[in-house]
Protein backbone atom coordinates (compact mmCIF):
# COMPACT_ATOMS: atom_id res chain seq x y z
CA UNK A 1 0.00 0.00 0.00
CA UNK A 2 1.23 3.61 -1.02
CA UNK A 3 1.45 6.17 1.86
CA UNK A 4 1.38 9.92 -0.09
CA UNK A 5 2.94 13.10 0.93
CA UNK A 6 3.66 16.31 0.25
CA UNK A 7 7.03 16.25 0.50
CA UNK A 8 9.30 13.30 1.23
CA UNK A 9 12.88 14.69 3.50
CA UNK A 10 15.48 11.78 2.45
CA UNK A 11 18.12 12.16 5.14
CA UNK A 12 17.40 14.38 8.08
CA UNK A 13 20.52 16.09 8.95
CA UNK A 14 21.11 19.43 9.43
CA UNK A 15 19.37 20.97 6.19
CA UNK A 16 16.98 18.11 5.71
CA UNK A 17 15.98 18.85 9.54
CA UNK A 18 15.47 22.66 8.58
CA UNK A 19 13.57 21.89 5.59
CA UNK A 20 10.85 19.90 6.96
CA UNK A 21 11.15 21.91 10.19
CA UNK A 22 9.79 24.67 7.80
CA UNK A 23 7.51 22.43 5.78
CA UNK A 24 5.74 21.56 8.61
CA UNK A 25 5.18 24.79 10.09
CA UNK A 26 3.24 25.72 6.93
CA UNK A 27 1.34 22.84 7.47
CA UNK A 28 2.50 20.34 4.57
CA UNK A 29 1.83 16.82 5.02
CA UNK A 30 5.74 15.25 5.66
CA UNK A 31 7.40 12.27 5.75
CA UNK A 32 10.95 12.30 7.16
CA UNK A 33 13.35 9.06 6.51
CA UNK A 34 16.56 8.47 8.18
CA UNK A 35 18.93 5.64 8.31
CA UNK A 36 20.74 6.35 11.27
CA UNK A 37 20.40 9.05 13.60
CA UNK A 38 18.01 12.08 12.79
CA UNK A 39 20.54 15.09 13.70
CA UNK A 40 22.64 13.29 10.70
CA UNK A 41 26.96 13.06 10.94
CA UNK A 42 27.16 16.80 12.25
CA UNK A 43 25.38 16.18 15.53
CA UNK A 44 26.33 13.33 16.23
CA UNK A 45 30.11 12.26 14.90
CA UNK A 46 31.29 15.29 13.13
CA UNK A 47 30.77 19.30 14.52
CA UNK A 48 29.22 18.61 17.68
CA UNK A 49 31.39 16.38 19.37
CA UNK A 50 34.13 17.90 17.28
CA UNK A 51 33.68 21.55 18.70
CA UNK A 52 33.05 20.11 21.92
CA UNK A 53 35.95 18.25 22.59
CA UNK A 54 38.29 21.31 21.06
CA UNK A 55 36.86 23.62 23.73
CA UNK A 56 38.39 22.27 26.77
CA UNK A 57 42.27 22.55 25.29
CA UNK A 58 41.85 25.93 23.91
CA UNK A 59 39.67 26.85 27.56
CA UNK A 60 43.26 25.56 29.15
CA UNK A 61 45.20 27.44 26.59
CA UNK A 62 43.53 31.19 27.47
CA UNK A 63 43.60 30.22 30.86
CA UNK A 64 47.63 30.54 29.89
CA UNK A 65 47.91 32.98 28.74
CA UNK A 66 45.16 35.11 30.15
CA UNK A 67 47.53 37.29 32.91
CA UNK A 68 46.57 35.86 36.41
CA UNK A 69 45.16 32.77 36.15
CA UNK A 70 46.77 29.24 37.18
CA UNK A 71 45.91 25.98 37.90
CA UNK A 72 43.46 24.99 34.87
CA UNK A 73 43.84 21.68 34.51
CA UNK A 74 42.15 19.04 31.47
CA UNK A 75 39.71 15.86 32.52
CA UNK A 76 39.76 13.47 29.85
CA UNK A 77 36.67 11.70 31.86
CA UNK A 78 34.72 14.73 32.35
CA UNK A 79 35.37 16.43 28.73
CA UNK A 80 34.11 12.99 27.39
CA UNK A 81 30.86 12.89 29.82
CA UNK A 82 30.03 16.23 28.60
CA UNK A 83 30.71 15.03 24.38
CA UNK A 84 28.48 11.82 25.22
CA UNK A 85 25.58 14.37 27.09
CA UNK A 86 25.35 16.92 23.87
CA UNK A 87 25.90 14.00 21.40
CA UNK A 88 22.40 12.41 23.22
CA UNK A 89 24.71 9.83 23.72
CA UNK A 90 24.08 8.42 20.19
CA UNK A 91 19.96 8.28 20.84
CA UNK A 92 17.95 10.20 18.86
CA UNK A 93 14.35 9.25 20.75
CA UNK A 94 14.17 13.17 21.75
CA UNK A 95 13.96 14.16 17.79
CA UNK A 96 11.70 11.20 16.67
CA UNK A 97 9.26 12.44 19.18
CA UNK A 98 9.53 15.84 18.45
CA UNK A 99 9.00 15.09 14.63
CA UNK A 100 6.61 13.03 15.68
CA UNK A 101 4.93 15.37 17.35
CA UNK A 102 5.30 18.08 14.88
CA UNK A 103 3.07 15.97 12.66
CA UNK A 104 5.75 14.07 10.87
CA UNK A 105 5.90 10.84 9.77
CA UNK A 106 8.95 9.56 11.11
CA UNK A 107 10.49 6.58 9.26
CA UNK A 108 13.86 4.89 10.47
CA UNK A 109 14.84 2.88 7.17
CA UNK A 110 17.21 2.96 4.06
CA UNK A 111 15.43 4.45 1.37
CA UNK A 112 16.14 5.07 -2.36
CA UNK A 113 14.17 6.54 -5.26
CA UNK A 114 12.37 3.62 -7.62
CA UNK A 115 10.67 6.75 -10.16
CA UNK A 116 9.72 10.08 -10.12
CA UNK A 117 7.92 10.79 -7.20
CA UNK A 118 8.18 7.15 -5.56
CA UNK A 119 10.56 5.79 -3.29
CA UNK A 120 11.25 2.76 -1.32
CA UNK A 121 11.99 2.79 2.88
CA UNK A 122 12.52 -0.30 4.33
CA UNK A 123 9.11 -2.25 3.02
CA UNK A 124 7.29 0.67 2.73
CA UNK A 125 6.27 2.42 -0.35
CA UNK A 126 6.28 6.28 -0.87
CA UNK A 127 5.07 8.82 -3.02
CA UNK A 128 5.36 12.60 -2.79
CA UNK A 129 4.28 15.58 -4.44
CA UNK A 130 8.44 17.10 -3.83
CA UNK A 131 11.41 14.68 -2.77
CA UNK A 132 14.19 16.24 -1.08
CA UNK A 133 17.69 14.44 -1.08
CA UNK A 134 19.68 15.39 1.90
CA UNK A 135 21.86 12.36 2.19
CA UNK A 136 24.70 14.06 2.70
CA UNK A 137 28.34 12.92 2.82
CA UNK A 138 30.90 9.88 3.76
CA UNK A 139 34.06 9.59 4.62
CA UNK A 140 36.88 8.81 2.03
CA UNK A 141 39.15 6.35 3.28
CA UNK A 142 41.85 5.87 1.03
CA UNK A 143 43.81 2.56 0.01
CA UNK A 144 46.29 1.46 2.22
CA UNK A 145 48.08 -1.68 2.23
CA UNK A 146 48.04 -2.82 5.44
CA UNK A 147 45.29 -1.02 6.59
CA UNK A 148 43.05 -4.01 7.76
CA UNK A 149 46.03 -4.78 10.20
CA UNK A 150 46.21 -2.08 12.00
CA UNK A 151 43.66 0.39 14.04
CA UNK A 152 42.11 3.00 11.91
CA UNK A 153 39.48 5.73 12.38
CA UNK A 154 37.64 8.15 10.36
CA UNK A 155 36.21 11.18 12.46
CA UNK A 156 33.13 8.62 13.70
CA UNK A 157 35.84 6.88 16.11
CA UNK A 158 37.79 9.81 16.95
CA UNK A 159 35.27 12.03 18.49
CA UNK A 160 33.15 9.52 20.07
CA UNK A 161 36.50 7.81 21.32
CA UNK A 162 35.98 6.58 25.06
CA UNK A 163 39.87 6.14 25.39
CA UNK A 164 42.35 8.30 23.70
CA UNK A 165 45.19 6.64 22.07
CA UNK A 166 48.96 7.34 22.93
CA UNK A 167 50.24 7.77 19.95
CA UNK A 168 48.16 8.70 16.49
CA UNK A 169 48.80 10.09 12.99
CA UNK A 170 46.55 12.13 11.25
CA UNK A 171 46.83 11.42 7.13
CA UNK A 172 45.08 14.51 6.00
CA UNK A 173 45.83 18.38 6.18
CA UNK A 174 42.61 19.78 5.63
CA UNK A 175 40.04 21.39 8.80
CA UNK A 176 38.94 17.84 9.73
CA UNK A 177 42.56 17.12 9.83
CA UNK A 178 43.70 20.11 11.47
CA UNK A 179 40.76 19.91 14.39
CA UNK A 180 41.79 16.39 14.95
CA UNK A 181 45.68 16.89 15.45
CA UNK A 182 44.41 20.28 17.79
CA UNK A 183 42.66 18.08 19.41
CA UNK A 184 44.29 15.15 20.29
CA UNK A 185 47.64 16.89 20.62
CA UNK A 186 46.32 19.35 23.26
CA UNK A 187 44.85 16.12 25.49
CA UNK A 188 48.30 15.00 25.49
CA UNK A 189 48.51 12.37 22.51
CA UNK A 190 51.63 11.63 20.63
CA UNK A 191 50.25 13.08 17.01
CA UNK A 192 51.65 13.13 13.95
CA UNK A 193 49.92 14.69 10.81
CA UNK A 194 51.02 13.49 7.71
CA UNK A 195 49.47 15.48 4.35
CA UNK A 196 50.68 14.94 0.99
CA UNK A 197 50.15 18.93 -0.31
CA UNK A 198 52.64 21.58 -0.23
CA UNK A 199 50.70 23.54 2.52
CA UNK A 200 47.60 22.34 5.27
CA UNK A 201 44.49 24.01 4.43
CA UNK A 202 44.70 24.03 0.26
CA UNK A 203 41.52 25.64 -0.10
CA UNK A 204 43.13 28.46 1.52
CA UNK A 205 45.77 31.05 0.88
CA UNK A 206 48.85 29.52 1.66
CA UNK A 207 49.56 32.08 4.39
CA UNK A 208 46.91 30.52 5.97
CA UNK A 209 48.36 27.09 6.00
CA UNK A 210 51.54 28.21 6.97
CA UNK A 211 50.09 29.78 9.98
CA UNK A 212 47.98 27.06 11.14
CA UNK A 213 51.06 24.68 10.74
CA UNK A 214 53.11 26.96 12.94
CA UNK A 215 50.29 27.01 15.57
CA UNK A 216 50.41 22.80 15.17
CA UNK A 217 53.59 22.85 16.07
CA UNK A 218 53.45 24.96 18.69
CA UNK A 219 50.76 22.57 20.00
CA UNK A 220 53.26 19.37 19.86
CA UNK A 221 52.01 17.96 16.08
CA UNK A 222 54.68 16.77 13.75
CA UNK A 223 53.85 18.27 10.79
CA UNK A 224 55.06 16.06 7.51
CA UNK A 225 54.02 17.95 4.32
CA UNK A 226 54.04 16.95 0.83
CA UNK A 227 54.58 13.17 2.08
CA UNK A 228 52.42 10.04 1.33
CA UNK A 229 51.89 7.02 3.65
CA UNK A 230 52.41 3.91 1.71
CA UNK A 231 51.80 1.01 3.99
CA UNK A 232 50.86 0.28 7.73
CA UNK A 233 52.14 -2.96 9.42
CA UNK A 234 51.24 -4.51 13.27
CA UNK A 235 54.05 -4.25 15.40
CA UNK A 236 52.88 -5.89 19.29
CA UNK A 237 50.59 -3.44 20.57
CA UNK A 238 51.32 -0.86 18.13
CA UNK A 239 51.64 -0.14 14.51
CA UNK A 240 54.05 1.22 11.96
CA UNK A 241 53.19 3.60 9.34
CA UNK A 242 55.80 3.57 5.95
CA UNK A 243 55.88 7.23 4.24
CA UNK A 244 57.22 7.62 0.77
CA UNK A 245 60.30 9.49 2.51
CA UNK A 246 61.75 6.62 3.62
CA UNK A 247 61.10 7.06 7.09
CA UNK A 248 58.10 5.46 9.34
CA UNK A 249 56.75 6.38 12.37
CA UNK A 250 55.24 4.74 14.96
CA UNK A 251 51.45 5.28 16.02
CA UNK A 252 48.60 3.27 18.37
CA UNK A 253 46.07 4.49 15.61
CA UNK A 254 45.93 5.87 11.99
CA UNK A 255 42.92 8.09 11.77
CA UNK A 256 42.22 9.25 8.06
CA UNK A 257 40.59 12.80 7.45
CA UNK A 258 41.16 12.57 3.75
CA UNK A 259 37.99 13.85 2.81
CA UNK A 260 34.36 12.67 2.00
CA UNK A 261 32.19 12.49 -0.88
CA UNK A 262 28.61 12.88 -1.85
CA UNK A 263 26.43 9.93 -0.40
CA UNK A 264 24.77 9.48 -3.92
CA UNK A 265 25.46 5.78 -4.67
CA UNK A 266 23.04 3.10 -5.84
CA UNK A 267 20.46 5.23 -3.75
CA UNK A 268 18.20 5.38 -7.26
CA UNK A 269 18.64 9.02 -7.59
CA UNK A 270 18.81 8.36 -11.60
CA UNK A 271 15.40 7.14 -11.52
CA UNK A 272 13.90 10.59 -10.73
CA UNK A 273 15.69 12.32 -13.31
CA UNK A 274 18.64 13.50 -11.13
CA UNK A 275 22.29 14.01 -12.67
CA UNK A 276 25.37 13.16 -10.52
CA UNK A 277 28.28 14.69 -11.22
CA UNK A 278 31.86 13.46 -11.70
CA UNK A 279 32.14 13.21 -7.96
CA UNK A 280 28.89 11.60 -7.53
CA UNK A 281 27.45 15.08 -6.19
CA UNK A 282 23.64 15.76 -7.20
CA UNK A 283 23.45 18.78 -9.68
CA UNK A 284 21.55 21.88 -8.98
CA UNK A 285 20.40 24.73 -9.98
CA UNK A 286 19.96 27.51 -8.21
CA UNK A 287 16.77 27.36 -6.16
CA UNK A 288 18.43 23.89 -5.42
CA UNK A 289 16.42 21.97 -8.02
CA UNK A 290 17.98 18.61 -9.11
CA UNK A 291 14.85 17.44 -11.58
CA UNK A 292 11.33 18.34 -11.75
CA UNK A 293 10.43 18.31 -8.04
CA UNK A 294 13.08 16.76 -6.89
CA UNK A 295 15.33 18.93 -4.72
CA UNK A 296 18.99 18.71 -3.08
CA UNK A 297 20.75 20.55 -0.15
CA UNK A 298 23.79 19.69 1.88
CA UNK A 299 26.73 17.75 1.16
CA UNK A 300 25.29 15.54 -1.39
CA UNK A 301 25.49 18.63 -4.02
CA UNK A 302 29.12 19.33 -3.09
CA UNK A 303 27.86 22.75 -2.90
CA UNK A 304 30.19 24.18 -0.32
CA UNK A 305 29.63 21.15 1.95
CA UNK A 306 29.44 23.15 5.47
CA UNK A 307 26.48 22.59 7.77
CA UNK A 308 25.50 25.72 7.59
CA UNK A 309 25.22 25.79 3.57
CA UNK A 310 23.05 22.87 4.02
CA UNK A 311 20.87 24.69 6.74
CA UNK A 312 20.63 27.69 4.19
CA UNK A 313 19.81 25.26 1.33
CA UNK A 314 16.88 24.12 3.43
CA UNK A 315 15.72 26.84 3.52
CA UNK A 316 16.05 28.09 -0.06
CA UNK A 317 14.19 24.76 -1.07
CA UNK A 318 11.54 25.45 1.77
CA UNK A 319 10.34 28.75 0.14
CA UNK A 320 11.00 27.45 -3.16
CA UNK A 321 8.18 24.52 -2.48
CA UNK A 322 6.15 27.26 -0.53
CA UNK A 323 5.68 29.37 -3.55
CA UNK A 324 8.02 31.91 -2.60
CA UNK A 325 11.27 30.81 -4.80
CA UNK A 326 14.59 33.01 -4.40
CA UNK A 327 17.53 31.99 -5.89
CA UNK A 328 20.69 30.94 -3.34
CA UNK A 329 23.92 32.86 -3.51
CA UNK A 330 27.11 31.59 -1.95
CA UNK A 331 29.20 34.71 -1.70
CA UNK A 332 30.85 35.61 1.40
CA UNK A 333 29.93 32.26 3.21
CA UNK A 334 32.36 31.71 6.08
CA UNK A 335 34.36 28.77 6.52
CA UNK A 336 36.13 28.14 9.60
CA UNK A 337 38.60 25.48 11.52
CA UNK A 338 38.54 25.65 14.73
CA UNK A 339 42.22 25.45 15.84
CA UNK A 340 43.70 27.03 18.48
CA UNK A 341 43.89 29.52 17.75
CA UNK A 342 40.86 29.68 15.51
CA UNK A 343 41.12 29.77 11.84
CA UNK A 344 38.28 31.60 9.64
CA UNK A 345 37.97 32.96 5.96
CA UNK A 346 35.14 34.48 3.84
CA UNK A 347 34.91 35.08 -0.26
CA UNK A 348 37.78 33.90 -2.47
CA UNK A 349 41.15 33.73 -2.65
CA UNK A 350 44.55 35.65 -4.27
CA UNK A 351 44.54 32.57 -6.93
CA UNK A 352 40.82 32.28 -7.63
CA UNK A 353 41.03 36.66 -8.31
CA UNK A 354 43.95 35.58 -10.57
CA UNK A 355 42.07 32.53 -12.64
CA UNK A 356 39.19 35.37 -12.99
CA UNK A 357 41.38 37.64 -14.11
CA UNK A 358 40.69 40.23 -11.44
CA UNK A 359 42.70 43.31 -10.71
CA UNK A 360 43.46 43.15 -6.64
CA UNK A 361 44.90 44.77 -3.40
CA UNK A 362 45.65 42.73 -0.55
CA UNK A 363 46.92 43.54 2.67
CA UNK A 364 47.87 40.96 5.92
CA UNK A 365 47.96 42.74 9.63
CA UNK A 366 49.65 41.53 12.69
CA UNK A 367 47.21 42.04 15.12
CA UNK A 368 49.29 41.97 18.36
CA UNK A 369 51.83 44.88 16.26
CA UNK A 370 48.96 46.99 15.83
CA UNK A 371 45.97 46.51 18.43
CA UNK A 372 45.15 46.65 21.62
CA UNK A 373 42.67 43.91 22.01
CA UNK A 374 45.34 41.12 21.52
CA UNK A 375 47.06 42.11 24.67
CA UNK A 376 44.16 42.81 26.68
CA UNK A 377 42.87 39.29 25.87
CA UNK A 378 46.18 37.34 26.50
CA UNK A 379 49.70 37.27 27.14
CA UNK A 380 52.21 36.94 23.92
CA UNK A 381 49.43 37.61 21.70
CA UNK A 382 48.75 35.78 18.56
CA UNK A 383 47.00 36.81 15.12
CA UNK A 384 46.77 37.77 11.75
CA UNK A 385 44.31 39.53 9.53
CA UNK A 386 43.68 39.08 5.52
CA UNK A 387 42.14 41.09 2.76
CA UNK A 388 41.32 40.69 -0.88
CA UNK A 389 39.75 43.55 -2.48
CA UNK A 390 38.93 44.15 -6.01
CA UNK A 391 40.14 47.76 -7.15
CA UNK A 392 37.65 47.64 -10.40
CA UNK A 393 34.40 47.25 -7.77
CA UNK A 394 35.72 48.60 -4.52
CA UNK A 395 34.83 45.94 -3.07
CA UNK A 396 35.92 42.91 -0.53
CA UNK A 397 36.24 40.07 -2.26
CA UNK A 398 38.29 38.19 -0.23
CA UNK A 399 38.97 37.45 3.92
CA UNK A 400 41.15 35.07 6.52
CA UNK A 401 42.14 35.57 10.18
CA UNK A 402 43.93 33.13 12.04
CA UNK A 403 43.32 34.50 15.58
CA UNK A 404 41.17 34.09 18.73
CA UNK A 405 37.63 34.16 18.00
CA UNK A 406 38.23 34.50 14.22
CA UNK A 407 35.06 32.40 13.68
CA UNK A 408 33.14 35.15 15.22
CA UNK A 409 34.47 38.35 14.19
CA UNK A 410 34.84 36.93 10.14
CA UNK A 411 31.32 38.03 9.83
CA UNK A 412 31.80 41.36 9.04
CA UNK A 413 33.78 40.48 6.27
CA UNK A 414 31.30 37.98 5.75
CA UNK A 415 28.79 40.62 5.17
CA UNK A 416 30.73 42.99 3.36
CA UNK A 417 31.55 40.63 0.85
CA UNK A 418 27.84 39.35 0.79
CA UNK A 419 26.35 42.90 0.23
CA UNK A 420 29.19 44.26 -1.81
CA UNK A 421 29.57 47.07 0.88
CA UNK A 422 31.51 49.82 -0.75
CA UNK A 423 35.76 49.86 0.76
CA UNK A 424 34.66 53.42 1.33
CA UNK A 425 31.80 52.75 3.47
CA UNK A 426 34.26 49.80 5.21
CA UNK A 427 37.09 52.45 5.73
CA UNK A 428 34.86 54.65 7.88
CA UNK A 429 32.62 52.01 9.88
CA UNK A 430 33.79 52.93 13.47
CA UNK A 431 34.75 49.57 15.64
CA UNK A 432 34.14 49.16 18.66
CA UNK A 433 37.41 49.68 21.06
CA UNK A 434 39.33 47.49 21.96
CA UNK A 435 37.90 44.64 19.80
CA UNK A 436 39.71 42.27 17.20
CA UNK A 437 36.62 43.87 14.22
CA UNK A 438 39.06 47.18 14.67
CA UNK A 439 41.80 45.02 12.53
CA UNK A 440 39.38 45.71 9.30
CA UNK A 441 40.13 49.71 9.52
CA UNK A 442 43.97 48.88 10.21
CA UNK A 443 44.38 46.18 7.53
CA UNK A 444 42.57 48.62 5.10
CA UNK A 445 45.10 51.03 5.61
CA UNK A 446 47.56 49.15 4.58
CA UNK A 447 46.15 47.87 1.43
CA UNK A 448 48.55 47.17 -1.06
CA UNK A 449 48.19 47.14 -4.94
CA UNK A 450 49.53 43.86 -7.05
CA UNK A 451 51.62 44.82 -9.48
CA UNK A 452 51.42 43.21 -13.15
CA UNK A 453 53.67 40.42 -13.92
Amino acid sequence: MEEHFDVAVLGMGPGGEVAASQLLKAGKKVAVIERELIGGECAYWACVPSKTLLRPPEAKTGAARAPGVTGAELEWAAASDYRDYMIRHLDDKAQVDSYTGQGATVIKAEARITGPGTLQAGDRTITADHIIIATGSEAVVPDLEGAGNVTTWTNRETFTTTRLPGRAVVIGGSAVGTETATFLARFGVDVTLVHRGKHLLEREDPRVGELAQHYLREAGVKVRLETNALKATREGNGSLLELDDGTSVDTDVVIFATGRRPRSKELGFEAAGVTLGASGAVEIDQHCRAAGNVWAIGDVTGVMPFTHVAKYQGRIVADAILGQPRAATYEGIPRVVFGDPEIAAAGITQAQADEQGLSTAFAELDLAASLARPWTYEREPRGHLGLLTDTNKGVLIGAWAVSPLAGEWIHQASLAIRARIPISVLHDQVAQFPTYSEAFQGALDKLKYRKED
